[in-house]
């Protein structure tokens, strides 16, 4: 298992050696956006050109072999909904998504997945078959809400059973920088059912640091998916904040990027 970084006229991504199918987890390199959104950013409301914007996103898209108007993509609002779409939920870049779900899945051949981060885990996940795919955005609330389980129960009714999936959790911010209030090692530790061995550490000052990439692939080994077919991403983004985009490196000053899949 292994992050395999790719330069492809200057667009730079990341990809896990666990996944056949095309896909990606983007880096802020490659785009055409300017300024504090230099360069790759994929995600309004934070003061891009809208032109950049879709430029960004159909280089993007066409690593999925598809058009910026032809894939479907996520409307995040860290809650743990898991939407099915097939042809009818081809988005047109830029415009109203109709619906809200932070995790989306098909069985829809060149129907490519987007879901968006920037520091939160994105989660892709495959049937070794190729029977279908998913998206999915895993802040800590949708996380502690199960997102994942959700995400597997949606698969299920396409055919695709846990110990059949290979999963990849891409590049978000590490235990070494995610500091929390007790709020959130409390939920987590609620969500997992006590299972959080390594997970925090908690400091003299009475934050706890976690690892929520970790948490998430301890969830899905506990929902059935295979430890050797979980692909874990070591590059935090705070860390790593001049290839990734990241929240709370920039206060909220920044971009999005992306991870996308495609059967």
């Amino acid at each position: 298992m292994a992050f395999i970084e790719h330069n492809e006229n200057g667009l730079v991504y990341m990809t896990s050696s666990l996944i056949p199918a095309r896909h990606a987890f983007t880096t802020r390199y490659g785009g055409v956006s300017t300024g504090h959104l230099s360069s790759l950013n994929l995600i309004s409301g934070h003061g891009d050109e809208p032109e950049n914007i879709r430029e960004n996103f159909r280089r993007v898209a066409a690593l999925m072999g598809a058009g910026p108007d032809d894939c479907a993509v996520t409307k995040q609002v860290h809650g743990a909904v898991v939407r099915l779409v097939d042809e009818r939920d081809r988005h047109v870049c830029l415009s109203t998504v109709p619906y809200e779900a932070d995790g989306i899945a098909t069985t829809t051949r060149q129907l490519p997945l987007f879901c968006f981060t920037a520091d939160c885990v994105p989660v892709l996940l495959y049937e070794k078959d190729g029977k279908a795919a998913a998206a999915v955005h895993c802040g800590w609330r949708s996380s502690v809400g199960d997102i994942l389980g959700e995400a597997l129960r949606q698969l299920k009714t396409l055919g695709a059973q846990a110990q059949d999936l290979c999963a990849a959790i891409g590049p978000a911010i590490g235990r070494c920088c995610f500091e929390t209030d007790d709020d959130v090692p409390e939920a987590i530790t609620a969500w997992l059912g006590g299972d959080t061995a390594e997970l925090f550490v908690r400091r003299a000052d009475g934050k706890t640091l976690v690892d929520l990439r970790a948490a998430n692939a301890r969830r899905l080994m506990q929902l059935g998916v295979p430890a050797e077919r979980i692909d874990v991403s070591e590059e935090c983004t705070f860390c790593s904040h001049e290839k990734y985009w990241s929240h709370r490196y920039t206060k909220g000053q920044r971009g999005g990027q992306c991870a996308c899949i495609v059967l």
